[in-house]
């Protein structure tokens, strides 16, 4: 199979990673929200409804502690469900799944033999962990290096970065004189 371009699509030859561009529209979905988190509370209140035994029937005969057993779980999927489809509001529906996650220990047969209680309490803490895009994080070392050469005389400075304290101070002296002169 010599000679055949890779079906991934082009690389990135430096950082191994496509532009946002050129990356399918699920990916940018998946990242442009906690996918994994609500994908786990998801699942794992889809075990513990899997791992009850009881039937509806029997549910509604025994009382509420029987309809929790079902409610809680089905809270936890509907919550993963939101946490997927409107992330903007992620810090509840994440509080909230961990709380009712927390809750299927004793109405849903331990959490669904633990299982679904640590899907749900991990995609919970996932979540709540979520932040959006932001930009790459600046080492202090680098901060350090950038305000040096803001220093140096004879260096333009960016935009955005702020002026040197001795160019600050010589503005202020002229600006003041100005204003002395008036």
């Amino acid at each position: 199979m010599e000679g055949q371009e890779p079906v991934s699509g082009p690389v990135d030859r430096v950082g191994g990673q496509q532009p946002m561009a050129q990356q399918d529209a699920f990916t940018r979905w998946v990242y442009g929200r906690p996918f994994f988190g609500g994908l786990w509370l998801t699942l794992g209140g889809a075990w513990i409804l899997l791992t009850m035994k009881a039937s509806v029937k029997v549910v509604l005969h025994v009382g509420m502690q029987g309809v929790a057993g079902y409610l809680l779980p089905t809270l936890m999927v509907l919550l993963g469900l939101l946490i997927l489809f409107s992330p903007d509001q992620r810090l509840f529906y994440s509080i909230t799944g961990v709380l009712i996650s927390m809750g299927t220990w004793v109405t849903s047969n331990l959490g669904g033999f633990m299982v679904g209680l640590l899907l749900g309490v991990t995609g919970s803490v996932l979540t709540f962990g979520w932040l959006p895009d932001q930009a790459a994080r600046v080492s202090r070392r680098e901060r350090r290096e950038q305000a040096r050469e803001a220093e140096r005389p004879g260096t333009d400075t960016d935009p955005g970065q702020p002026a040197s304290a001795a160019g600050t101070a010589q503005a202020g002296a002229v600006s003041g004189t100005a204003q002395a002169a008036q």
